[in-house]
C-alpha cells in the first residue's frame, strides 16, 4: 500500500528552488512539511511556494531533524557542510539526498558513506545529468554491450566564459575548488557511469588561474570580483584505471576556446564510440565501412507532436521516491559518488605538487 513521505529541506537557496522543489511538488507520494536555511526569509518563501500546510521554517538544521516525522531530507548547501548534515540527517533516521558534489573532501564523502552503511537509510547524490535522454539511452547501448569495453573516454565541461558571480562558488574555503569540483563532477559522474568503471589507479591533473586575476572580464553572468576569486578558471586530468582503461576530464568557467560542451562525455569502445557533442551520436564500422549514426531521442511520431517527455530534475526525482518505496539502490549510489570524489580531490592534489596522485 503507497503512503506518503514527508521531506525537509535543508539549503533553500538555487539549487534547491530550481531542481528538488520544483519537481518534488509534482509527485502526489510526497509533501514538504520542512525548510531550513541561514536566511528565514529564504526557508519561508520556499515554504510559502512549495510547502504544505503547516510546513515549518528553521534556522538550525538539527531541529528540523529532531522531527520525528520527516521521513526524507535534502540537502541543498554549498559544499563544505554536505558532509556533516547529510551524517546528522542519516543518524537521525533519514533518507538522504544530497546535492553534488557528494563532499569537500574524499574522506568527508567516506564518512557519508559509513554513515549511510551504520546506520541502514538511503543516501543518493544530485547527479542530476544522468537522467537526461541521451544519458538514459547511452547507458542502455552501454549495458547491452554495443559499445564493446570502453577503453578510453573524455568528459566534458567547458564553459568559454560563465563564472558564477554570485553565493560562494569563488570561495575556496566553502567549495573546496572551482569549475571542477562544480561542474567538472557531472562530466566525471556521466563517464563513470557509463564505463561502469569505478576502480582509478593513478590520476594526473593541472589547474590554472589564468584568466580569474582580470578586470572587468566579459562574463555571462557580469564581471566578477578578482579579489574573491579564490578557485581555479580551469582544470584538467587524466585518470587511468585499474583494468588500464584513460579518462581525460576538462573543466573551465574560463577559457579561450570554442569547443564548448558542458556535462557530456565521449566514449571509445572495442565495437563502436559514442559522442553527446552534437545530441547523442554512435560510430562504428559494419560490412568494412565506417558510420555514423545519430540517435533521435524524441518520442512521436505524429505531425506537429514530438510526445510529452519527463524532464530530467522530474525523474531524477520520482525514481530516488521510488527507491525508498520499493527499498532499492537508488540511481546515484554513495559508494560511485565517493569515487567521483576521490578522483577530484586527486587532481587537485596532482595539480599542486606537480606529481601523479596514486589512489
Amino acid at each position: 500500500m503507497s503512503r506518503t513521505y514527508r521531506i525537509g529541506i535543508v539549503g533553500c537557496g538555487g539549487i534547491a528552488n530550481g531542481k528538488h522543489l520544483p519537481s518534488l511538488k509534482k509527485l502526489n507520494n510526497v509533501e514538504i512539511v520542512a525548510f531550513c536555511d541561514v536566511i528565514e526569509e529564504r526557508a519561508a518563501e520556499a515554504a510559502g511556494k512549495y510547502g504544505a500546510e503547516g510546513a515549518k521554517v528553521y534556522t538550525d538544521y538539527n531541529e528540523l531533524l529532531s522531527d520525528g516525522s520527516i521521513d526524507i531530507v535534502h540537502v541543498c548547501t554549498p559544499n563544505d557542510s554536505h558532509a556533516d548534515i547529510t551524517i546528522a540527517a542519516l543518524e537521525a533516521g533519514k533518507h538522504v539526498m544530497c546535492e553534488k558534489p557528494m563532499a569537500k573532501t574524499a574522506a568527508d564523502a567516506q564518512r557519508m558513506v559509513d554513515a549511510a552503511k551504520r546506520t541502514g537509510k538511503k543516501l543518493t547524490i544530485g547527479y542530476n545529468n544522468r537522467f537526461r535522454p541521451d544519458s538514459q539511452h547511452l547507458k542502455k547501448l552501454c549495458e547491452d554491450g554495443e559499445l564493446g569495453e570502453i577503453y578510453f573516454a573524455k568528459g566534458h565541461a567547458i564553459r568559454r566564459r560563465a563564472v558564477p558571480t554570485w553565493g560562494v562558488f569563488l570561495d575556496e574555503e566553502k567549495q573546496g575548488g572551482g569549475p571542477l569540483i562544480d561542474i567538472g563532477t557531472h562530466a566525471l559522474d556521466l563517464t563513470l557511469w557509463m564505463m561502469n568503471n569505478y576502480k582509478p589507479k593513478v590520476v594526473l591533473g593541472t589547474a590554472y588561474h589564468k584568466l580569474s586575476q582580470r578586470e572587468n572580464a566579459a562574463n555571462a553572468w557580469g564581471p566578477w570580483d578578482p579579489a574573491k576569486f579564490t578557485v581555479e578558471d580551469s582544470a584538467f586530468g587524466m585518470i587511468v584505471m585499474e583494468n588500464g582503461a584513460t579518462i581525460i576530464l576538462e573543466s573551465s568557467w574560463a577559457l579561450n576556446t570554442l569547443e564548448v560542451d558542458e556535462a557530456k562525455c565521449t566514449l571509445s569502445g572495442t565495437e563502436a564510440g559514442a559522442d553527446m557533442k552534437d545530441g547523442l551520436r554512435i560510430n562504428g564500422e559494419k560490412h568494412s565501412r565506417l558510420y555514423t549514426q545519430e540517435v533521435e531521442l524524441k518520442s512521436g511520431g505524429v505531425a506537429f507532436y514530438d510526445g510529452a517527455t519527463e524532464s530530467a530534475p522530474d525523474l531524477e526525482m520520482r525514481l530516488w521516491i521510488q527507491a525508498i518505496e520499493n527499498d532499492t539502490d537508488p540511481v546515484v549510489t554513495p559508494e560511485q559518488a565517493f569515487v567521483v570524489s576521490q578522483i577530484l580531490e586527486a587532481i587537485y592534489e596532482s595539480a599542486k605538487t606537480g606529481k601523479a596522485v596514486y589512489l
